[in-house]
């Protein structure tokens, strides 16, 4: 008589590796749909998007106040002047913060956390037109965006 063989209980190493190439396959098809570095990117777009129109608003609510721009503001048809104690300068940055905003806004990719001290630096810029209207921009966009710029 032949003996009897015992069956034995578990996974093979061929079904263990179909589920992990399965798994791997699933998880790279996450990740391309996520793409976390797109989302980051986008966040950072956004801000950018934010704190222009914060400052737009600033410095609209400045002139109504004081029927006059803030100090530094570049003059009319003189091109764009970086918001920065280098460009614009302290007292643009003092006219407006507390006031009318609550800090400067600086760009996420600066790290430039410094507020109305000297060396302060947003990464915007602000420029008059020859109508008087003011464009703050932020020129260090990513992902192939055009500059993100409002203007009143």
């Amino acid at each position: 008589m032949l003996p009897e063989l015992k069956s034995k209980k578990g996974f093979t190493l061929i079904e263990l590796l179909v589920v992990i190439a399965i798994l791997s396959i699933l998880l790279v098809i996450v990740l391309v749909a996520i793409n976390p570095a797109r989302q980051t990117r986008d966040a950072r777009n956004s801000k950018r998007r934010a704190d222009v129109l914060t400052i737009l608003n600033a410095v609209n609510q400045y002139f109504v106040d004081n029927s006059d721009f803030p100090t530094g503001t570049p003059a009319s048809g003189g091109g764009a002047d970086d918001i920065s104690s280098a460009g614009v300068g302290l007292a643009f940055c003092n006219d407006i913060v507390p006031t009318f905003v609550a800090a400067l806004p600086v760009d996420p990719s600066s790290g430039d956390t410094t507020g109305c001290s000297a060396g302060y630096d947003t990464d915007y810029t602000i420029e008059r037109t020859t109508g008087d209207r003011i464009t703050i921009a932020a020129p260090g966009t990513e992902g192939g965006i055009a500059t993100i710029s409002a203007t009143r």
